[in-house]
This record gives C-alpha cells, structure tokens and sequence, in this order.
C-alpha cells in the first residue's frame, strides 16, 4: 500500500496566495516547470534583469543534488535520505535517482510550503518506499520525531540528509541559529551518514556584489536570503568530513565534465558540499 501520513501530521489546508513569490514556485519556474503564477516569473525576470544567468543558481543546484545523490548512493551505500526544504517536484527528484540505482531506496521529503504540500502528497502515490511531511525543516525536533521519517528511515543505518538550498533562508531571527539547526541534524544522524549541502555563498572579492544585489531582491520580495561567507558556511558543517573537493563553487563539485564556457558571475555565489558523519 502506498505511503499515507498520518492526520497529526498532516499541516492544516493552506490557500494559496498568487500575490507572493513563492521560494519553490519560482525555484520551479527557473528549472522550466510549470507550477508557478506570474508574480513568481515577475520576480525571476527582477533577478535577471539586475544579475543577468542568475537562473544558474538553480539549475546548477539542481545538477549538484543529482550529482550527490548519485554519489551516495553509488559510492557510499546509501539507500535512505531525508530531503528537507525539497521544493515542488520536478525532473530528477532525490527518489528518482536513488530508485534508479536502487529500486529499494527510501525517501522522505519535508517542506511546508502549500503549493509543494499538495504536490508532494500526489508523490506518495508513486511508490510505497517515498513519503512526504509536511513539517518546518527549521525545527528539527518536528522533523526527527515525526512517526513518517520514523517510520520510513532505520536510524541504526546511515541516512543521507539533504540540505539542498535551504538554510541560506534561515537566520537567527528565527529561532536556532543556522549552526545550531544543522548541529541539531547532524547529532541526530548514525555514524557513516553523509550531508549534501548547498547554500548561497558571499565570495568576499570582486562577486560579493553580485550576491549583495540578488539579496537585496530577496529580501523586499520574498523569504529572507542570506549570502554567507565560507567561515560561516563551514560552521554549519561541523563534526562532518568533507569529501573532496569540500565546500568549493557547485559547478566545481565533481562536474560531469569539463567546464568550456567561463561561469557566470552568479555561478560563484552558490557554494556546495558533501560530508561524512564519522
């Protein structure tokens, strides 16, 4: 029987504001999706026009989820993960590629956004082995005790967390301070997991004005967005080892091949990384 959450767990019907960017709506929109409202295409075009390919901060983290999950699940073992932040489905969700490697992975995804919540409860029909929560991924107690990532997930066996674009919308202002949001995931994993990381990155040289300007945007349109420097970043990190290369630009993270056209000057601004629990 397909994967069902259960009513406590279930996040009261929200309606659906078009008069608002929406994070993955327009997330969705730069990856050529559909499930979006013109004032998300309104922002997109706002970001473009102050930072022309700033699109390839989403498409190229798209391709680093793809690349990391298919790392993990080919060279490390994994064979469960817990998607936080996961955004609408799209081409080449985390199940998709885990599944494909190994039919019996099992994924759960976390969001709290309206418009990802009624798509994701359409994806616990695909398959028995991938559910959805409807939870804030900044609290992780609401996440970690929820009877669906208890169920689904062994947590006497390594997990594959993914925090793919998603503290870089958190701040102390709203609670734990980032640091202490991925601390409280990390503590919580079994030795031998691994994070995929990815986060909105402030260069310090001749870029950091192009992450001030779409941070500006951000910031007046949308959620908070924060663009942090590699000591802040790498605090968020701690207690893992990074495979190599580390925490390095995403298009530089074990790219699938080699880079002939220069990257674009947003393309600095988004950093990634891949860490094993010891």
């Amino acid at each position: 029987m397909p994967a069902t959450i259960p009513e406590s767990e279930r996040p009261p019907s929200t309606a659906i504001d078009t008069t608002t960017p929406s994070i993955a709506r327009a997330y969705d929109y730069a990856l050529g999706g559909k499930d979006n409202y013109e004032v998300d295409r309104e922002l997109l075009r706002q970001l473009n026009a102050a930072v022309p390919e700033v699109a390839s901060i989403a498409i190229t983290n798209r391709s680093f989820l793809i690349r990391a999950v298919r790392f993990l699940s080919m060279q490390a073992g994994i064979d469960q993960y817990l998607d936080c932040g996961s955004g609408l489905p799209t081409a080449e969700n985390t199940h998709q590629v885990a599944q494909r490697l190994n039919p019996q992975a099992r994924v759960v995804y976390v969001d709290n956004d309206p418009v990802v919540l009624a798509h994701g409860r359409a994806l616990l029909e695909e398959n028995e082995n991938t559910a959805f929560l409807g939870a804030d991924i900044f609290n992780p107690p609401e996440v970690l005790e929820a009877e669906t990532v208890r169920r689904l997930l062994d947590f006497s066996r390594p997990i594959g967390l993914l925090q793919v674009a998603t503290m870089h919308h958190h701040s102390a202002d709203f609670g734990l301070p980032p640091a202490e949001v991925m601390r409280s995931y990390i503590d919580a994993l079994p030795s031998g997991s691994y994070v995929a990381f990815t986060h909105f990155f402030d260069p310090e040289n001749e870029h950091s004005e192009v992450a001030q300007r779409v941070q500006t945007i951000l910031n007046s349109s949308i959620s908070k967005g924060f663009f942090r420097t590699r000591a802040e970043i790498m605090q968020m990190l701690e207690g893992l080892e990074l495979v190599e290369p580390g925490l390095v630009v995403n298009d530089e993270w074990w790219p699938d091949g080699p880079r002939i056209k220069p990257l674009p000057a947003a393309g600095h601004c988004i950093v990634g990384a891949v860490g094993r629990k010891p």
